[in-house]
């Protein structure tokens, strides 16, 4: 299979020779025009008769391609291992971005990274070369800025193995992430089961002026929608607005979606998206896309009266549209950026801000790059110092050596900035502060990032971040508080006089096109069958995995509740990246992180603590799970609001099933995690009165009754047995299909393509 560093025209030109019949199926089934999302996905079923009702229905796709970032390619790898095919059945590729540890500077970090690191990358490319996937070095950037330049392409269908895989909507993709075990069903050969989402119309009008970025956009809908608002949905941006918008920085506006629980979002193909594949070497990816243009944007009647249409519309001006910036501890508290130190004070939050950042998958364009260098020449011009550390991430090898060239790194250097490896980095939690930082020391940084969760960037939970566009940041690293409105106010520079800073110039595509710098690809080899791919038993770092048991056909009983968390409850939390990214290949070890974040519902305030059932002690909740596990002993976790919300890190799911895990009740799920924990054989349940989340106690013990009856559509009976009490039951609801009922009952979805295959 061809694996190249871009999409095949051939498979293009594929994807497009269909839409004529299935759009015009879709439409006459449907009995109405189509939304640009309702083209792409009849495109793309794997029946194009399939029954689709938006939020209701089950169907198979068939996407394009996977792409899989180091951190959850380990253990996707490790999946794909196991089911005895060949090579992979769709283009692959492995890109290495997040286990590069920020800490000095780009080219001390990614030696270090590289020597850290050497078994795993060894293993992921020795692997990818096995199976016929594409690898992409260390220091080759961040995979959603790497798939925008080189695989993305209007009308596409792909899924990521990161919950930011989305940014391909930038080039009007619709990119979904999802977790390991939903890439491995692609990779061999087996179609990608979801709910059909339902939709959701941001139509914009006017256009940006002034300090307002494409980031203030999402940073406006993250407001309206809140974190679990796009939950189950694809979020489409329409209207004359959405046409002004470059196309990196439509990707950073689908990028941040994943902050609302947004199955993806995604914009219409315009010229924009033209604009950006001429610059990036693929005018025939252009052309193909020109020829079918009509069919990548919605119906005109979709356009005149979108309400008609779509489950849910918002209307924003972008003309009226002023900076935003969002925190701390969750992507959707926002305010204009002007309004944040009155609100700080009030709060009670430090003014002073303690680091700066730039970059990351969600703003390191090339375009983000040149607003925010605009600024720092003028500082240096103007005699304006930084006031805090300013840190930049360029989004991959090609933005680095192009800013290079172009002398926009040069801008940031000459105001004493870091420059970091081409990797995600702080984003992601892989930052060592301790040059700087004293761990639970209050204070505050802002970033051009997209998540903010407590721990999210440096693992402390003191640290209050907050999310806004490269510019903004750039001005505050200016100023050095968060009391600072770069719009109306000014600075006093060297010479003691008062300086306001310019208005942002940003420069969409480089006049002199891309450099693209180190060539960091691998190919795979024509065959690569006879390439032995070894896992030490002894390693640390990589574990071969065993399958997990099927369902013995009994009722689930007497169960205790090994956490019941309050409040957020993310991935984060459930297993925490940072230093434990290490591990992220080794399914043992990783599960000493298990709910180490999750607050205890049952004193309020113990962060990872809670009661072993079997021994009466307060210990650590992964030292409460391996007990358990070493005793035999199942048990369940209960969850609040949006449980899972955030990364698509299967491990979250992975681990507590490991551990002996069977259920796992919540008010609410974010999509990826619940389908991660039904992928591994677990069963999430909702309750169907969410009062009843508080009735459960510490020590009672839980019962699932019925299972032999589990059905979609049915809800489960769940007991509750309080020690010395009267036992009482509660209605929970599942979301399961037919054929997720099945991956239960084989014990993974994983273990029923195995039987498929005949392994």
């Amino acid at each position: 299979m061809a694996i190249g560093p871009e999409t095949p025209i051939e498979l293009i030109k594929g994807v497009y020779a269909s839409l004529d019949t299935r759009v015009d199926a879709m439409r006459s089934r449907l009995g109405h025009p189509l939304t640009l999302a309702e083209k792409i996905l009849a495109n793309h079923l794997d029946s194009p008769d399939a029954e689709v009702e938006r939020g209701v229905s089950y169907v198979d796709f068939r996407p394009d391609r996977v792409a899989m970032q180091d951190a959850t390619a380990q253990m996707a790898w490790l999946q794909f291992d196991t089911a005895g095919l060949p090579e992979v059945q769709v283009p692959t590729t492995t890109h290495c971005d997040h286990l590069i540890q920020a800490k000095v500077a780009a080219k001390r970090d990614l030696l270090r990274a590289i020597d850290t690191n050497e078994e795993v990358y060894h293993f992921l490319e020795s692997i990818s070369a096995k199976y016929g996937a594409g690898f992409w070095k260390p220091g080759s950037g961040i995979i959603h800025q790497v798939v925008l330049e080189n695989y993305a392409f209007p009308g596409g269908m792909m899924i990521g193995t990161d919950s930011h895989t989305p940014n391909a909507g930038g080039l009007g993709m619709v990119a979904i992430g999802v977790g390991g075990a939903d890439a491995v069903d692609v990779m061999t050969g087996f179609p990608w089961n979801v709910r059909f989402p339902k939709l959701i119309g941001v139509h914009l009008t006017g256009k940006l002026s002034g300090w307002s970025a494409p980031k203030d956009v999402i940073l406006k809908v993250a407001e309206i929608l809140t974190v679990k608002g796009g939950t189950g949905a694809i979020v489409e941006y329409i209207g004359p607005g959405a046409r002004s918008i470059s196309a990196t920085g439509k990707a950073t506006i689908c990028n941040m979606g994943a902050e609302i629980g947004a199955t993806t979002s995604i914009f219409a193909y315009d010229e924009a998206m033209a604009r950006y594949l001429r610059s990036t070497g693929r005018v025939t990816a252009a052309k193909a896309a020109d020829a079918v243009a009509h069919h990548l944007r919605p119906d005109d009647e979709v356009l005149a009266d979108p309400a008609a249409y779509y489950d849910q519309v918002i209307e924003i001006d972008l003309s009226t549209l002023t900076p935003h910036i969002n925190g701390p501890h969750t992507p959707d508290l926002a305010r204009e950026v002007g309004a944040l130190g009155a609100e700080a004070k009030r709060e009670g939050w430090p003014l002073e801000i303690s680091a700066a950042l730039i970059g990351s998958c969600t703003n390191s364009s090339y375009e983000d790059i040149t607003r925010a260098a605009s600024i720092a020449r003028e500082a240096k011009a103007k005699g304006i110092p930084l006031k805090t550390r300013l840190l930049i991430t360029p989004g991959s090898e090609q933005v680095r050596a192009t800013i290079e060239r172009d002398g926009l790194l040069a801008d940031f250097e000459a105001l004493g900035a870091t420059v970091l490896a081409n990797a995600c980095g702080p984003c992601i939690g892989q930052w060592d502060r301790s040059g700087d930082h004293r761990p639970g020391t209050p204070n505050v940084i802002v970033t051009s990032y997209n998540r903010n969760f407590p721990k999210r960037n440096d693992g402390d939970a003191a640290t209050l971040s907050f999310v806004t566009s490269p510019e903004t940041v750039m001005a505050l690293a200016l100023a050095g508080t968060l009391d600072f409105d770069p719009v109306n106010e000014s600075l006093t520079n060297d010479a003691g006089e008062q300086v306001s800073l310019s208005v942002p110039v940003g420069v969409e595509l480089p006049a002199a096109g891309f450099d693209a710098g180190e060539d960091t690809f691998v190919a795979p080899p024509a065959g690569g069958s006879g390439i032995a791919v070894a896992v030490s038993p002894t390693s640390e770092r990589l574990q071969l995995l065993q399958p997990f048991p099927a369902w013995d056909g009994n009722d689930y009983l007497d169960l205790p509740i090994l956490v019941k968390a309050r409040g957020k409850f993310t991935t984060d939390h459930i297993s925490m990246a940072g230093p434990w990214l290490k591990y992220r290949g080794h399914l043992e070890n990783i599960s000493g992180n298990l709910y180490l974040g999750a607050v205890n519902a049952y004193t309020g305030y113990e962060v990872g603590y809670g009661k072993n059932q079997l021994t009466g002690e307060t210990q650590t909740f992964p030292d409460i799970a391996k007990a358990y596990h070493e005793a035999g002993q199942p048990w369940v976790v209960i969850g609040d609001e949006n449980m899972g919300e955030g990364s698509s890190r299967e491990h979250a799911a992975m681990e507590p099933r490991f551990r002996l895990g069977l259920v796992a009740i919540a008010r609410s799920f974010a999509r990826i995690h619940e389908t991660n924990l039904k992928k591994q054989g677990m069963l999430p349940l909702t309750f169907a009165d969410p009062a009843d989340y508080d009735r459960i106690g510490e020590d009672d013990r839980v019962s699932v009754r019925g299972l032999a009856e589990l059905s979609p559509g049915l809800p489960v009976t769940v007991e509750v047995a309080p020690p010395g009490g009267d036992t009482w039951s509660f209605r929970a609801n599942h979301t399961f299909s037919p054929q997720q009922v099945e991956w239960f009952k084989a014990g993974s979805a994983l273990n029923v393509i195995r039987l498929q295959l005949g392994k």
